[in-house]
């Protein structure tokens, strides 16, 4: 019998764990064989490539970002291959079920819930060495009858064969995302989650996953990542865990976490402060709301005191970056509530936030209360929200128009400086200056084009000029000094126009040929030459005294000279800067 196991992926860079779960699990009675695809993919191009194969049976894992097209290449492959058996598995058929048989006929099994045992089983029914009636966990056809078996008791967890040592994923590991998983279940009830569902928290044997790091790391992975809910619900297992990989870890390997981060303990942040290697790890911490009525509504708790304690500690430790999440659309969450939100987390100053919006998932205790809250969603995956009783379908577009400027212009990290000047001193809060511009954004088209790096700095500019023009000397010295110090190469022309008079330019490169000094020890011990100094370095002078600005956050208007010097190597710029009066150059002439 030829089996196939498949997925589409969201990205080509993520490895489906599912899959290789049920590979290792029918081993060595079945001979699975595994391929995978992304969303993006063709989907004449996926049926062909699993038509070639000659597959008896095919297993499709589905979640809410491929279910779609899945579905388009089931029901094409079963025209090309009417005898192929199509099973179909995962978190977003495991719900509804007696509706995904009769929307989808080509669906000839579901697996529901865990299903390692549950599929090979299947198998072995399908070899004819039980029957399929016998399967608990299954659903099929029998004739024009849809048959729903109970599902199974869950498996032992410790005995579960290790899905990462399959040679032809070897080559692989150093380019993708590994995901890893130590635990199942999760101990919180929050109503918006499939976690919730499965009660109490199973773990695998730690001796087990600790060799298949090893092995990982042995073989390339570079980027492993947790899947499990609350990595650190047990502080001895998560102490134990964190401790092994600081020990063991290949240098340039980065593991990544979601924690509950009100119940970690200070003295665990501070073992991590003082042990971990900077950037070994990676947390994702969702936040989700700061209103404890919502937390409530949705059988969430959360201490938003000792989780602000903890992403402090972590931040100031200077070794692990954090990711947070937001969910606009929960119950009773209106768009002012949201708002609060949104500034009590960034005001955290996380490296990323995460601004996502609630989706209805089957199975989850929101998607069965809806109605209780006025939700409005999509009809098909990802089931996102698009209005409830307490926020408009036009609060969610211009929440959505925050995300677009926030991802752009604080998820990555372009101009910080800029961005922290803009939210602390101009605008009225970090959401208000987000949701403004984003609006703008949104307003020119700007959401439906490409964008070049120097366009996002023209496109800021162009907002700032029309909506607070009072800051705008302030803040094109910022974006300047942003650009210059992102660069790892002279850049040949910069976002902004040459204002600069020539002579004031000419007098600069001269007084820093004959006194280097001027810009401090470190400019001076460069040792710059003229040709050095007219080829690797950047000259720009701004209304503002950046340096102060950047050490202190203390405004003073003085003109000041920038001068970036880009490494050879392309390790990028250091910058520097000196008032104009220190190298003897006139403000009239500048």
């Amino acid at each position: 019998m030829n089996i196939v196991c498949a997925t589409l992926n969201a990205k080509y860079i993520h490895m489906n764990l599912a899959i290789r779960y049920l590979k290792a699990y029918a081993q060595p009675e079945f001979d699975v064989k595994l391929v995978e695809y992304t969303i993006k993919d063709p989907v004449l191009n996926i049926v062909t490539d699993l038509y070639q194969r000659r597959p008896d049976v095919i297993g499709f894992s589905c979640y809410i970002w491929n279910i779609e097209e899945t579905i388009k290449v089931v029901k094409m492959l079963k025209k090309a291959a009417p005898d192929v058996t199509i099973v179909v598995g995962g978190p977003e058929v495991s719900y509804d079920v007696r509706e995904w048989m009769e929307r989808v006929p080509e669906f000839d099994f579901i697996v529901i819930g865990e299903g390692e045992e549950t599929f090979k089983q299947l198998l072995f029914a399908l070899e004819g060495r039980k029957e399929v009636a016998d399967v608990a966990g299954l659903a099929f056809r029998d004739g024009d009858r849809i048959v729903i078996n109970p599902q199974r008791n869950k498996i032992r967890l410790a005995d579960m064969p290790s899905p990462f040592r399959f040679p032809e994923d070897i080559p692989h590991l150093p380019n993708r995302i590994v995901y890893v998983e130590t635990s199942r279940g999760c101990p919180f009830s929050c109503q918006f989650c499939l976690s919730s569902i499965e009660v109490g928290v199973r773990y695998f044997d730690r001796e087990k996953i600790k060799d298949d790091l090893r092995y990982l790391m042995q073989h390339g992975a570079r980027t492993i990542k947790f899947v499990d809910r609350t990595f650190n619900i047990s502080r001895s297992y998560a102490m134990d865990m964190f401790r092994f990989l600081i020990d063991e870890h290949v240098p340039g390997t980065v593991f990544q976490f979601e924690i509950t981060a009100d119940i970690m303990r200070p003295e665990v942040i501070e073992f991590l402060n003082k042990e971990a290697p900077p950037g070994l790890f990676r947390f994702e911490i969702g936040v989700q709301s700061t209103n404890d009525e919502v937390n409530r509504l949705i059988m969430r708790k959360q201490n938003f005191a000792k989780l602000s304690r903890t992403v402090t500690m972590i931040k100031e430790g200077g070794k692990i970056a954090q990711h947070l999440d937001l969910i606009a659309g929960l119950p009773e969450e209106d768009y002012d509530s949201f708002r609060k939100t949104f500034n009590d987390v960034f005001a955290l100053r996380p490296e990323e936030l995460q601004l996502g919006f609630l989706k209805l998932l089957r199975g989850t205790g929101l998607r069965l209360r809806a109605e209780e809250y006025g939700y409005v969603y999509m009809d098909h995956a990802p089931y996102e929200v698009l209005a409830n009783n307490v926020l408009s379908f036009d609060d969610v577009i211009r929440i959505k128009q925050v995300e677009d400027v926030l991802e752009k212009y604080w998820n990555a990290h372009r101009m910080d400086e800029t961005i922290e000047y803009l939210v602390t001193d101009v605008f009225p809060s970090p959401f208000d200056f987000f949701q403004q511009f984003g609006t703008y954004w949104d307003e020119r088209g700007w959401a439906r084009i490409g964008h070049q790096l120097e366009d996002l700095f023209r496109r800021l500019h162009e907002f700032l000029r029309t909506a607070v023009p009072d800051a705008l000397p302030v803040a094109e010295s910022l974006m300047k000094y942003d650009y210059l110090r992102n660069q790892k190469y002279k850049p040949r022309k910069p976002w902004w126009d040459e204002k600069t008079e020539k002579t004031t330019r000419t007098t600069v490169y001269r007084t820093l040929l004959e006194r280097p000094e001027v810009l401090g020890e470190d400019f001076a011990a460069l040792g710059l030459g003229e040709k050095e100094l007219f080829k690797h370095t950047v000259v720009e002078i701004v209304p503002v005294d950046v340096g102060r600005y950047i050490a202190a956050k203390q405004l003073s208007f003085a003109p000041t000279v920038i001068v970036a010097y880009f490494d050879p190597s392309g390790a990028g710029a250091t910058l520097f800067s000196a008032p104009l009066s220190a190298l003897s150059v006139s403000s009239a002439s500048a």
